[in-house]
């Protein structure tokens, strides 16, 4: 059975990643990137549908474990009856083939060690052909080919690769598992202890240049060294999440594939990024972002693949039993072809905060924007699924309206600064048009609130970034009405933990029978959302009160700095996939905006 989300460490090498639990086994790995099928999916089932396990033969979780500096090198130590041990995870930086290296480090007494390898392609679904070849173990499956290089005996069990071994003081055993595609031969095996150094020097190298303020430096630089582990190093795209289908609330089946590339990311991840001095990857993101949305503005999707692949066919793998039993387990995301309006607002903005940050722009970057905005005001009419992607009937959601006058905001502000007078002007009237339609029907007087979509009486936490995009001045009262409503609705218990929005009238911790969104079940509290929160109070001047809630929201990172989609302040557990670039996002610009503010 798999460990608690947040037992989980990540190690990655920009390229995919790895999940590792408490008790030394690697319950996740897509091979050879970030989006590719699992060959460890017991994250998602049990061993047997893959899982490298690595620790003490007595079993048990690490006594403690970190990461070592600030890298992604994992180090896991058992204090054992015979002695204590140490093993160091990682995937050092990629070179011609993708590896993972383990390396069990005899620290006192002497421990006996046990290593399980199975190895499962496709989502558990292949198991390979092993077979040893140059003194290597060798597993091929299909277009899949991986080798096992180690300084200890192996045998074969039952469809599994076992290693038993005694580690002592000062002695050292290392694993290096190498992917390579089936039909090439297979790489040289790296020296682990190299790799070691290699992946040390890369992290720490990235991790100098960084600018995260003297406030919550350690928990913003973690939170960026997590970003950058998601980020696909070929493309520069970020996907939203490491996982796929671990679920909104535990049995439910909100469990959706987020390891794509989210269009409603583009301009907060500039932000983090330029604003932390990473140019650089700024650069790269603001790129990536400009060749997925090439192409007829008519076709904008709200997520690409990390190569920009616009097809991403939503299926469910029935042979996987979920993670804690919450299927159907999903890859692919059906939401890729959903009309979400607030997408060109998301890109228009990016691409308005690069210019602002001298990030470099391509030469028919501006030609794609101008054609972005002239679609949009074609459609910004109409209604659409929202920011939440809601598998229900489309409405004309309040968000989607902002970020439609934010696009025509940033356009009209931009024409006007290359002196292009007629489209200045007439963006400028759509802008104050959507305002004043915004502020019409989409604001409760009698509540001094923005809702959630208009004839609606309801809010939901998307209006906490109506403070963030300059929608109104920041003393306005409607915006400081409209923070204290979703304070009201949206954290009930008044802990800073905030749903997106409510599903129906129950007002428990996982409210719905899905009615309202077109899905059954509740979910957990939303950690982007209430990241959002601090922000929106320190912007509408309670700054006391957003460094309280803040600092209350970190408590809630694992013990290696990792946040979750959600949180359920029931169970007190984190909920939904794993490692969540949104919830990091939000944390870091929160982060920097009230870095300044008086303690």
């Amino acid at each position: 059975m798999a460990g608690l989300i947040e037992d989980y460490a990540l190690i990655g090498d920009t390229h995919t990643v790895a999940l590792v639990g408490r008790d030394g086994a690697i319950d996740w790995l897509c091979l050879p990137r970030l989006d590719s099928p699992a060959c460890f999916a017991a994250l998602l089932g049990t061993a047997a549908d893959g899982q490298w396990a690595l620790g003490p033969s007595a079993g048990g979780p690490a006594t403690r474990r970190r990461y070592r500096g600030n890298t992604l090198v994992l180090e896991s130590e058992w204090d054992t009856d015979t002695g204590t041990v140490r093993v160091l995870d990682m995937l050092p930086p990629r070179d011609d083939a993708l590896n993972v290296v383990r390396i069990v480090e005899g620290l006192s007494g002497s421990v006996d060690m046990q290593g399980v390898l199975r190895l499962r392609f496709d989502y558990g679904q292949r198991i390979p052909w092993v077979r040893r070849v140059d003194g290597q173990l060798s597993a091929i499956a299909g277009p899949d080919s991986v080798s096992l290089s180690c300084n200890t005996e192996t045998r074969g069990e039952d469809w599994a690769t076992l290693s038993e071994f005694t580690v002592r003081a000062g002695e050292r055993t290392s694993f290096v598992l190498t992917w390579h595609q089936s039909h090439e031969a297979p790489p040289q095996p790296v020296d682990p202890q190299e790799s070691l150094r290699r992946t040390e020097d890369f992290w720490e190298t990235w991790a100098s240049t960084a600018v995260c303020g003297t406030r919550w430096r350690e928990q913003v630089l973690r939170s960026l060294l997590t970003l950058k582990a998601l980020t696909y190093e070929p493309t520069g795209g970020v996907v939203a999440a490491a996982t796929t289908s671990l679920p909104e609330l535990i049995g439910g089946v909100r469990n959706w594939d987020y390891r794509f590339c989210w269009l409603r990311d583009a301009s907060m991840t500039l932000e983090a990024l330029v604003r932390s001095g990473y140019a650089e990857e700024a650069t790269r993101w603001a790129t990536w972002l400009r060749r997925a949305i090439a192409g007829r503005a008519e076709d904008l999707q709200i997520m690409y693949g990390v190569g920009g692949e616009t097809a991403l066919p939503e299926r469910e793998l029935d042979w996987l039993a979920g993670y804690e039993d919450s299927r159907p387990v999903r890859i692919g995301n059906a939401a890729a072809k959903q009309q979400q309006l607030d997408v060109y607002g998301s890109v228009l903005d990016a691409l308005s905060v690069a210019r602002r940050h001298d990030v470099e722009e391509g030469d028919d970057s501006w030609a794609l924007q101008v054609s972005l905005v002239e679609h949009l005001a074609t459609i910004w009419q109409e209604p659409d699924q929202g920011v939440w992607e809601m598998r229900s009937e489309p409405r004309h959601f309040v968000h989607s309206k902002v970020m439609a006058w934010v696009a025509f905001d940033r356009m009209a502000q931009e024409a006007r600064e290359r002196d292009l007078g007629e489209q200045a002007t007439r963006w400028r009237e759509l802008a104050d048009e959507v305002h004043d339609q915004i502020c019409t029907k989409g604001f409760d007087t009698a509540r001094n609130t923005f809702v959630q979509s208009y004839g609606s009486a309801e809010v939901d936490a998307a209006l906490l970034l109506l403070p963030r995009f300059g929608f109104l001045p920041a003393d306005d009262p409607r915006l400081a009405g409209t923070v204290a409503a979703v304070q009201h609705d949206l954290d009930p218990d008044g802990d800073g933990l905030v749903l997106r929005y409510r599903i129906d009238a129950d007002s428990g911790n996982h409210p719905g029978d899905g009615t309202r969104d077109g899905l059954p079940g509740g979910e957990g509290r939303f950690l982007a959302c209430s990241f959002w929160l601090v922000e929106a109070l320190h912007r509408v001047g309670r700054t006391g009160e957003a460094v309280e809630a803040f600092e209350r929201l970190l408590e809630l990172a694992s013990d290696l700095g990792l946040l979750a989609e959600e949180y359920d302040p029931v169970a007190g557990r984190q909920l939904g996939n794993y490692p969540q670039a949104y919830s990091h996002l939000a944390l870091v610009n929160a982060a920097l905006v009230i870095d300044t503010a008086p303690a």
